[in-house]
């Protein structure tokens, strides 16, 4: 079984080497499970640099509670408005991500409202309540938005170029 995975991964990173070539269509449980959970840690990551790069501007100390808590979120202070533009900028950054690892512009909307499905079961954990305030959820819809968009442009720009071609002489015909 660790075997199988192993080559797995080995065969996901190889997929996402081959800039330009075709790829398999085969339904692949591990691949895609690896492809969340390597989501998943692209988002919280990106979001834990840019969390702690916007608190140091400002001269706040970093929390968890800026992750999953849905009442640090807001216009009124100013903690609340750079939580809420560090969430908004993991979103380019993980449009990235979509670009980088998963690659198909069909699954960008998938894999993004899966990153984001994950987020709402860990607030929700976190702080032991269902999120309900506006904000979170306009926030999160943005956030959505920008991946989901950002990502497919990404992904079908890298589509849509040109597949090259053997150089070599053609045969008269």
């Amino acid at each position: 079984m660790e075997e199988r995975m192993c080559n797995h991964l080995l065969s996901f990173i190889q997929d996402c080497n081959m800039a330009g070539q075709f790829r398999s269509y085969v339904w692949d449980p591990v691949l895609i499970i690896c492809q969340i959970i390597l989501m998943q840690l692209i988002y919280y990551s990106s979001l834990g640099l840019w969390l702690g790069s916007l608190d140091l501007l400002i001269q706040h100390g970093p929390s968890l509670d800026q992750i999953f808590n849905d009442g640090i979120l807001g216009f009124s202070t100013v903690h609340g408005r750079v939580t809420m533009m560090a969430f908004i900028l993991n979103s380019l950054t993980c449009a990235l991500g979509l670009l980088y690892f998963i690659r198909r512009g069909k699954q960008c909307l998938d894999f993004t409202v899966t990153v984001h499905a994950f987020h709402l079961f860990g607030c929700w954990i976190y702080t032991s309540h269902f999120p309900i305030t506006i904000t979170w959820w306009l926030l999160n819809i943005v956030c959505v938005a920008l991946m989901a968009v950002i990502g497919e442009y990404l992904c079908m720009r890298t589509e849509l170029k040109e597949i090259p071609l053997n150089s070599a002489p053609k045969s008269n015909v």
